[in-house]
């Protein structure tokens, strides 16, 4: 009977070893992503430094799960008591890190309020200057989400680099409506949309239309990040058993 228990606890262990390596993995290839991906993303990563932090800590974690992972599947099978304490110790320190990251993120969740990037838009917004990666990069939100700014054209009146490029409601070419909202989409009425005329421009800002899109996903990423956590910690009841079953 003692065998059976602990044959079960030994699949057991085999199966949440399985799937922190799958979550690795995930983390891993999310954190590569971000980093390499051509797009203009990551400059948007690079010009903050929380969030250029935290994309490394991202690449750290998805490797260090992967490799805890697979050591985990090789201590069940094998049975091995070195690598089962190996695993339980490194796996511990990684969930009190991934704890503190989650309470470091809730403390710091002000810098991606609606008035932070307000204030990075007006400070280092450039127009049509698509050599500036900043620039370059919201021109592309604004033509992909079908918005203009971050509140909406109010936000291109005023701050000391907006003021002398759009006044008296002009507003930038990327804000302007389009028949399909792409950069090969053609201009509803261009002219009349750079005039500043209501009629022809994006009137939504660009903050509650992103976050309307994402709203869904953010909550499967938090329901996500609360099973990997249970994962873990059920992970280490069935290491610390194993090791004591383990003759």
């Amino acid at each position: 009977m003692e065998g059976d228990c602990l044959s079960c606890m030994k699949y057991l262990m085999f199966v949440f070893n399985f799937f922190i390596f799958l979550g690795g993995t995930s983390l891993l290839g999310v954190g590569i992503w971000v980093i390499v991906d051509p797009t203009g993303f990551r400059e948007i990563v690079a010009s903050n430094p929380l969030l250029f932090t935290g994309a490394y800590i991202m690449l750290a974690m998805g490797a260090m799960l992967f490799l805890l992972g697979f050591l985990g599947c090789c201590g069940a099978i094998r049975e091995n008591k070195c690598l089962l304490l190996f695993f339980f110790m490194f796996i511990l320190l990684i969930f009190l890190a991934e704890l503190s990251a989650a309470i470091l993120a809730f403390i710091f969740r002000e810098n991606l309020t609606r008035e932070f990037f307000t204030k990075e838009l007006k400070k280092h917004y450039q127009g049509n200057n698509d050599s500036d990666v900043f620039s370059s990069t919201w021109n592309s939100v604004m033509i992909t989400f079908g918005c203009c700014g971050v509140n909406g054209p109010e936000d291109f009146e005023t701050g000391p680099r907006l003021h002398p490029l759009y006044s008296h409601g002009a507003i930038p070419e990327a804000c302007c409506r389009r028949e399909v909202q792409s950069r090969n989409g053609a201009f509803i009425n261009k002219e009349e949309c750079l005039r500043g005329n209501d009629m022809y421009q994006n009137q939504q800002g660009c903050y509650t239309v992103i976050l309307n899109s994402f709203e869904t996903y953010v909550y499967l990423a938090g329901a996500l990040a609360i099973g990997v956590l249970a994962i873990e910690l059920f992970a280490m009841i069935f290491a610390m058993c194993l090791f004591r079953g383990i003759q």
